[in-house]
């Protein structure tokens, strides 16, 4: 079996390709977004208020480097930290009104480029690869009985 053969390496080149994409197509828009700031925005306009680890855990991204995704989106000024009304030394994080404009405004954007990452499969094949895709995550993220205790629970 060649690298090119292999799974692993053909997730890798098929996430470069999804970003470059990404990006591409925010550049055309005249926005400066991320896929992960997407995916961040999107969770928080899911759940305004939501707390920085309930973001990483939402988009499946890094804790320790969510911060930073956080400081960008906030000195774009599409979202807020506020001190929480339940816990004075926690933050919600919400969405300031530029940020649901921005979002609905990129929503059909990020919509119609999902094909174009996929764009040598037809719709059925194209929504096959989603399917497996979907199952492989599910199969790989830990299970509640599998997952491991936060420290001091």
């Amino acid at each position: 079996m060649t690298i090119q053969e292999m799974p692993g390496h053909l997730i890798r080149r098929l996430n470069q390709l999804s970003t470059l994409i990404f990006a591409k197509r925010m550049q055309e828009a005249g926005l400066d977004l991320t896929s992960v700031q997407f995916a961040a925005m999107d969770a928080i306009i899911a759940k305004p208020g939501i707390d920085q680890a309930g973001i990483a855990a939402a988009i499946a991204y890094d804790r320790a480097t969510i911060g930073g995704v956080i400081d960008r989106l906030e000195q774009k000024g599409l979202i807020m930290r506020v001190t929480s009304l339940r816990d004075r030394r926690a933050k919600e994080v919400r969405p300031t009104e530029l940020g649901r404009n921005i979002y609905t405004q990129i929503q059909p954007i990020v919509a119609d480029l999902q094909s174009d990452i996929l764009g040598g499969l037809s719709e059925t094949e194209q929504a096959q690869f989603v399917e497996l895709a979907g199952k492989i995550i599910g199969n790989a993220e830990p299970k509640p009985s599998q997952a491991t205790p936060e420290p001091g629970t």
